[in-house]
């Protein structure tokens, strides 16, 4: 007889480690191992830090030692007491894919997995229920005295693309500091020098284009990837900053125009908190007959200034050479009857213009820095927001720039 590659006391000891991850609910050999987990001859030897092929024979040679398998009935026993069953309805929110049958080693059904999707307008439908519900209380805001002094034929369009509220970046890494002490100053700083440099136009737009969160929850990570981000601080002190600062333009707006248009875009960074934003502006401000807060949870905004068409997008989901025919989809009678058409986006922090047949598009810088991610990949655009102004009948008669050196240096 060959002499054991190892003794009993380890062969034991490697099973035991086996039976212990089927306690946790790893599946046991010759079943299917659902999504997103591992069986439990995989998961011991992960946790011991081996890799997938040397697991099984590790396991092996403890069989063949030891003289027995693991106990798989471990795995088998009932669900813990008031854990939810399928009862062949999928949770709100959430459509069924697909079923797969789990079996226990002789044959009998165990129990089903049920694959589900998220239903995205449902989702969002239950997104802004429970926003509604959490703002009905909020405070409302008086309404406050208009200037009266601006020109009816102008309209004033400040746009702050990709803030990335609660971002960090380094001087080292990235060649320029941020954090949220420097976002919220920058923004103040930008818009207080725009609205002073811009003539005195009846009306305003305010958009926020999208990512004006760096993160869309509790952790810092982006929304759909899961990627790791470089963040200054805690989740709610960001919306804190962010809630703050739209508030200030907003108020600030107020003292220099009559009427105030407000667009919250939703960025891939912050789907879900740009539509509590919205949410929360519009209630605050609905004593205010002075502002509009463009509520539509859409990801593609659109506003009419007589005879000007402006289309808002963040910039991430259609490229920018397709815009113009959603545009002419979407806004088909205002489309005939506008002469001036613009598409305004972000996402990509730096400036394009593209003329299209009756469309112009255009993205823009931002007041951001980079992060130390973007910094290695060799982005090195310029930082800057902008304030255009248009004419009802003639469309873009004069722009004015902050740039972000301005406040820095």
């Amino acid at each position: 007889m060959p002499t054991p590659k190892i003794s009993v006391e380890e062969a034991e000891r490697r099973i035991a480690l086996v039976e212990d991850m089927l306690r946790a609910g790893h599946s046991p050999r010759g079943v299917p191992v659902p999504s997103g987990m591992v069986g439990a001859v995989r998961a011991a030897g992960k946790a011991e830090g081996h890799a997938q092929g040397s697991s099984a024979s590790r396991y092996q040679v403890a069989v063949e030692v030891a003289g027995r398998e693991a106990d798989w009935s471990l795995w088998s026993k009932p669900p813990p007491e008031g854990r939810a069953t399928f009862d062949g309805n999928s949770p709100d929110g959430y459509l069924i894919k697909g079923r797969s049958t789990y079996y226990d080693p002789d044959g009998n059904v165990r129990g089903e997995w049920v694959k589900t999707t998220v239903e995205q307008e449902r989702q969002e439908e239950m997104l802004r229920e429970a926003v509604q519900g959490m703002v009905d209380d909020l405070p409302r805001l008086k309404p406050t005295v208009a200037p009266g002094s601006g020109a009816v034929d102008l309209l004033a369009c400040y746009n702050v693309s990709d803030h990335h509220f609660g971002m960090l970046a380094m001087k080292e890494e990235a060649g320029e500091d941020y954090n949220l002490d420097i976002a919220e100053q920058l923004l103040v700083g930008a818009f207080d020098h725009l609205i002073k440099a811009a003539p005195p136009c009846g009306q305003a737009l305010v958009t926020l284009l999208g990512d004006f969160l760096h993160y869309d929850s509790l952790t810092a990570e982006t929304p759909h990837s899961r990627n790791p981000l470089d963040s200054d601080t805690r989740y709610p002190q960001m919306v804190r900053a962010a809630v703050r600062s739209t508030r200030y333009l907003i108020k600030t707006a107020l003292t220099r125009h009559e009427e105030v248009h407000v667009i919250v875009e939703r960025g891939n960074h912050d789907p879900a908190s740009s539509i509590f934003l919205m949410e929360a502006l519009s209630n605050i401000y609905e004593d205010e007959p002075r502002i509009t807060i463009d509520t539509t949870p859409t990801k593609f905004h659109y506003h009419r200034f007589a005879n000007n068409l402006i289309g808002i997008h963040h910039g991430d989901s259609v490229k920018m050479k397709d815009l113009p025919l959603l545009m002419a989809h979407d806004r088909a009678q205002d489309w005939g009857e506008t002469e001036h058409r613009f598409w305004w986006t972000g996402h990509v922090h730096h400036d394009a213009t593209h003329e299209y047949p009756g469309v112009k598009c255009e993205s823009f810088r931002v007041l951001a820095s980079r992060d130390a991610w973007h910094s290695e990949k060799g982005y090195r655009s310029k930082r800057d927001m902008k304030a255009i102004i248009l004419h009802r009948e003639h469309g873009e008669v004069a722009r004015h720039t902050f740039n972000a050196d301005m406040m820095l240096k």
